[in-house]
């Protein structure tokens, strides 16, 4: 049995200018939220009856669904609709990253474009995917189109920064092999890139259409793009019917897990024609 040195001290970590910067901040941090929670005004509510509502309405939400002013079938349609609209905007946002993604990544376009693409891309995405749909909120209407206008300049910067890095990691030795034989800048890309970063790229606009699906329902609401979020609005501050609510929530729920499955078998059997 080799024995173990308890001699050796103990590496610590050395307090350097960045290291007490961070540990300050960290202690101004838990000191201002102590002294929020102690001089925080509750305007006389009883926090004890406050928490048992909060549960109960958990309870209402998540125990007792049930639909009052939408059938089941209307409730499928305003679901496809909301499903539809995060589609629409991942196919559009993906089709314009795959050839800005293309002119993005350093090995295969020259380093002046990719600068100008990735700080473009940069700003687009710095800015929230509410504010784009607002803003063209106000050339075209608040509905759907200023929705899908918005979402699908988010969702194109999202995916040309993802597809751009995913070209980047490919080995440089296919790339100059292929150069050496004579392939043009299209072959090139028909041959090795497409073919090899096919997965990634699949994945990638996979998890931008689930977040894609999540805004879709947030702007139904605030846009008016209509599908489940307006209605979801319209239960929760409107109506004031958790029970409702709660099945919204389900039918959300059921259709993130469907496409969270349909997403690793598509990819799996991918994966399986690839290996053949």
């Amino acid at each position: 049995m080799r024995s173990v040195n308890t001699s050796r001290p103990i590496r610590v970590r050395p307090l350097t200018r960045a290291n007490l910067s961070i540990q300050a901040t960290l202690i101004v941090l838990a000191l201002l939220t102590i002294y929020s929670l102690t001089t925080f005004d509750t305007r006389e509510i009883d926090l004890g009856q406050a928490t048992r509502d909060m549960f109960d309405n958990f309870r209402l939400l998540l125990l007792e669904p049930r639909l009052k002013n939408l059938t089941v079938l209307e409730l499928l349609r305003q679901l496809l609709l909301t499903v539809a609209l995060g589609l629409l905007t991942t196919i559009f946002g993906a089709v314009v990253a795959l050839f800005l993604g293309l002119l993005a990544a350093q090995n295969l376009a020259p380093r002046w474009l990719t600068n100008l693409i990735k700080a473009v891309t940069a700003f687009v995405r710095a800015v929230p995917t509410v504010l784009w749909v607002l803003f063209f909120a106000v050339s075209v209407g608040l509905g759907s189109v200023a929705a899908v206008v918005g979402m699908t300049f988010h969702s194109a910067g999202y995916l040309i920064k993802a597809y751009s890095e995913t070209f980047e990691e490919l080995d440089v030795g296919i790339l100059e092999a292929l150069r050496a034989t004579g392939a043009g800048w299209w072959q090139t890309i028909f041959q090795a890139v497409l073919p090899s970063t096919a997965s990634a790229l699949l994945s990638w606009t996979f998890v931008r259409f689930e977040i894609n699906f999540s805004t879709a329902i947030a702007m139904g609401a605030t846009a008016g793009a209509g599908g489940i979020g307006f209605d979801m609005f319209m239960a929760s501050g409107f109506y004031l019917d958790l029970r409702e609510l709660g099945a919204f929530t389900y039918a959300i729920l059921a259709f993130a897990i469907m496409l969270e499955w349909a997403a690793t078998r598509f990819k799996a059997t991918l994966g399986s024609k690839r290996t053949l």
